[in-house]
């Protein structure tokens, strides 16, 4: 029996992860998204080229249906984009598709702060912690509480409820 290698093993466990580990599958991954659009390629991930051949992985038989359909057109716009290796054929099966990877340049959401809380809603929040007998777990549920109620009021305070 043949030794595996280090670059085998570390190949094999980062396909099964769905994580890109060659400049060539990034490649195929962001030439299959131009060529099919967001939509399509949200229910499809293609696992692999191999002689011409693109093995994609669609994340239900009506998605699969649908690309039987699409296949000539999906195929001519692979090919326009020019690759390292022309497709000739794409094979469909039904697989788990990976969740999207967010995009490095996109921009973060703007944090709200939390609305200030009334007095009411501190007479309330100190009621329930009185009868937590642990101190660390009394401060962390305070901090919980404290956040989620003024998240509330904010969104209260949006919609216009409790005017």
């Amino acid at each position: 029996m043949k030794p595996t290698t280090l670059g085998e093993i570390l190949q094999k466990i980062l396909k099964k992860r769905n994580i890109p580990h060659t400049p060539t599958d990034r490649q195929l991954i962001e030439r299959w998204r131009r060529a099919v659009g967001p939509r399509i390629s949200a229910n499809t991930y293609p696992d692999s080229l191999k002689r011409g051949v693109l093995f994609v992985r669609v994340s239900a038989a009506v998605w699969m249906h649908q690309l039987q359909f699409l296949k000539e057109e999906i195929l001519a716009k692979l090919n326009e984009a020019k690759g390292p290796e022309e497709i000739r054929s794409l094979h469909f099966a039904i697989g788990e598709i990976p969740a999207p990877r967010p995009e490095r340049d996109a921009p973060l959401p703007a944090k709200t702060d939390p609305a200030p809380l009334t007095g009411r809603d501190r007479r309330l929040m100190q009621e329930s912690l009185n009868v937590i007998g642990d101190p660390e777990l009394r401060e962390i549920l305070e901090r919980v509480m404290t956040k989620e109620i003024g998240r509330r009021r904010l969104r209260e305070k949006r919609q216009g409820i409790g005017k």
